[in-house]
Order: structure tokens, then C-alpha cells, then sequence
């Protein structure tokens, strides 16, 4: 009798990691510049590293050096991250079965957590590729964005004013065109995606940095209301 055939719990999938180099690329550079920027604002090189290891979170990571470097506390500097990190929990829950059911699965997952990964996995079309996608992106992302930091940290001055030659806008692009897929195919995410969209462009003028992007959560009211009719 002829067993049936098992499928791999991570298959091996070449094309995956040739995409989601795309994103450790983007990831690198912008590391890089967190490295610099940090550094040579005065902040000592252990500074950007520990708190890409423990933290690991671009935005937030930004926002709360910005806070340092603006001579704010250590307090409100964790405070702004923490604000603007709780954006997470809803990527979180998209990802929840993909991530596995052990503790340290669960646990090494939500670190792992980001838009770029989450993104990258969702996009996938089956929970056999998109728990693979999860963690080939998740795992190459923490690599690369730590190397980057160090890398930035250690160069300091030289490397301090990258964001002036538009590098800090190859992690955007990398994230719209990996939204993309979601957004041609399936018309509550795209209402979904004007609704956030809107939110946060009417918020820009008048709200602090990252507020308008925690804020456009609100568009994920209207996908919860369609996928419930």
C-alpha cells in the first residue's frame, strides 16, 4: 500500500528567499542610516545595537532616538515607541496561525513580527508558503537590519545624512509593492486600504509623526464589517 505523501512543514522554496531578499536589501540600507543617524546625533554605538536587538521595531526605533536626540528622557523616548509599536497587535492577530503552536514558536514569532513580514506572508497563497514566507522574511530581516545598524553605527559621521539621498525611502517601496497582490485581489481590503489611507493623510498635518499611521488602524473597522456580512 502506498503511504501518502507528507508535505513539509518548510519546504524548501528558492523563490521565496530570492523576494524576500528584495526586502532584506531595503531593510540593510535603512539600518544603516538608523545606525548613523543615531550615532552621530551623540548617542554611544551600543545605543542603536542593543536597542535593534531587544526592540527591533524601524519606526518606533526612529521616533524614540528622535526623542533622545531632542533631549527628551529615556521615559518618553520608550513611551513614543511603545505608542507607536501597539500597531503590532493587529498584525499580530493576521499572523497567529501562521507563526506555530509551540511557546517558543510563538514566542520568537512576535518578535519577529513587522509590516515587511507580516506583508510578505499574507501574501502567500497557502498556510504551508505563508508560514515558510513568515519566517525566511522574519528571520533574513532580523539578520540584515542588525548587521545594518552595527555597520551604520560603527561608520557614525560619514554615513549620518543618507536619508538626504532618498535611501530611506527603499523600505516604503519594498512594503507597497508587497501590498499590492492583497490589494488587487480582494475589494474589502482595498476599501479597507483608502479608508486607513485617508485616515492618515487627514491626520498628517496636525498630529505628531507616526500618530497618522497608528490611527489609519481604523480601516480595518470596514474590512471587519464586510467580512461579517
Amino acid at each position: 500500500m502506498r503511504t501518502a505523501e507528507r508535505t513539509p512543514r518548510f519546504p524548501f522554496a528558492p523563490d521565496l528567499i530570492r523576494d524576500a531578499s528584495l526586502v532584506w536589501l531595503a531593510s540593510g540600507v535603512v539600518g544603516v542610516s538608523f545606525g548613523a543617524i543615531a550615532v552621530a546625533g551623540g548617542l554611544p554605538v551600543w545605543v542603536p545595537v542593543v536597542m535593534s536587538l531587544v526592540v527591533y521595531a524601524g519606526s518606533a526605533q526612529f521616533s524614540a532616538v528622535g526623542v533622545l536626540l531632542a533631549g527628551g528622557g529615556p521615559l518618553a523616548a520608550a513611551a513614543t515607541g511603545l505608542l507607536l509599536n501597539t500597531r503590532t497587535a493587529a498584525f499580530s492577530l493576521a499572523v497567529a496561525d501562521t507563526l506555530g503552536k509551540g511557546r517558543l514558536a510563538r514566542l520568537v514569532g512576535a518578535h519577529l513580527v513587522t509590516d515587511e513580514t507580516v506583508a510578505f506572508a499574507l501574501a502567500q497563497s497557502d498556510p504551508v508558503r505563508r508560514r515558510t514566507a513568515f519566517w525566511v522574511s522574519g528571520l533574513g530581516l532580523f539578520a540584515v537590519w542588525n548587521i545594518g545598524v552595527l555597520a551604520g553605527a560603527l561608520a557614525g559621521d560619514a554615513l549620518g545624512d543618507t536619508a538626504r539621498y532618498g535611501l530611506d525611502a527603499a523600505f516604503p517601496a519594498v512594503l507597497v509593492a508587497l501590498v499590492l497582490p492583497a490589494l488587487r485581489g480582494d475589494a474589502a481590503v482595498r476599501r479597507s486600504a483608502v479608508l486607513g489611507a485617508c485616515v492618515a493623510l487627514a491626520l498628517a498635518p496636525v498630529a505628531p509623526a507616526g500618530v497618522p499611521v497608528l490611527l489609519a488602524l481604523a480601516g480595518l473597522l470596514a474590512f471587519g464589517r464586510r467580512r461579517s456580512t
